[in-house]
């Protein structure tokens, strides 16, 4: 796993401004897999930052990249504490729930869609997804709007425009150490 597709799909965690990101690659190797991410986790986790594997399935990872701190604080509203007792997780630990999180995309056939909260998307349009089966959104940008669509829009230009920012810092030769914001 190349440190390209960290900054390709991960800026805005990079950057500060997401709790975490998700992504998909190959893995032809579980072991040459763990070994990338202990490499990577050296770099990240003074920085405030962590990668994990949250399924490997057919040839492919899921790769989950993200600010433990502030995922406690996300996890930590009360609506999103409401949707996570619901599924089974313990809210007040949020080391526990990526591990029910990595139990729940192992075993069920259907996507958790409480994920969400694990990515910086408001509880209200997390529980709105769910509630109305993907359909009757406000508008659609990194995730399906059903509440606050301006706040929404603007998160999404900028998410948008980091990934850009980052991109172009990448191409022209800085690391991934001196692009992560430390926090």
């Amino acid at each position: 796993m190349s440190e390209d597709l960290l900054v390709r799909h991960c800026s805005p965690t990079l950057a500060g401004i997401k709790t975490g990101n998700l992504f998909s690659c190959p893995c032809a190797s579980r072991t040459d897999l763990t070994k990338e991410l202990s490499q990577l986790n050296k770099k990240l986790v003074p920085k405030g930052i962590r990668v994990l594997p949250l399924r490997v399935r057919r040839g492919r990872a899921l790769i989950y990249v993200y600010r433990p701190h502030a995922l406690e604080c996300d996890l930590a509203d009360q609506r999103a504490r409401v949707l996570l007792l619901k599924y089974g997780y313990t809210p007040e630990n949020p080391y526990c729930c990526v591990v029910h999180l990595i139990r729940r995309l192992c075993a069920e056939e259907e996507f958790p869609h409480e994920i969400g909260l694990f990515l910086s998307y408001p509880p209200e349009d997390v529980l709105g997804f769910i509630q109305n089966r993907a359909c009757n959104h406000k508008c659609v940008g990194c995730w399906k709007v059903y509440g606050d669509e301006t706040a929404a829009k603007h998160r999404f230009e900028q998410y948008d425009a980091c990934s850009k920012i980052y991109s172009l810092h990448w191409q022209q030769g800085k690391s991934i150490e001196r692009l992560t914001v430390a926090g």
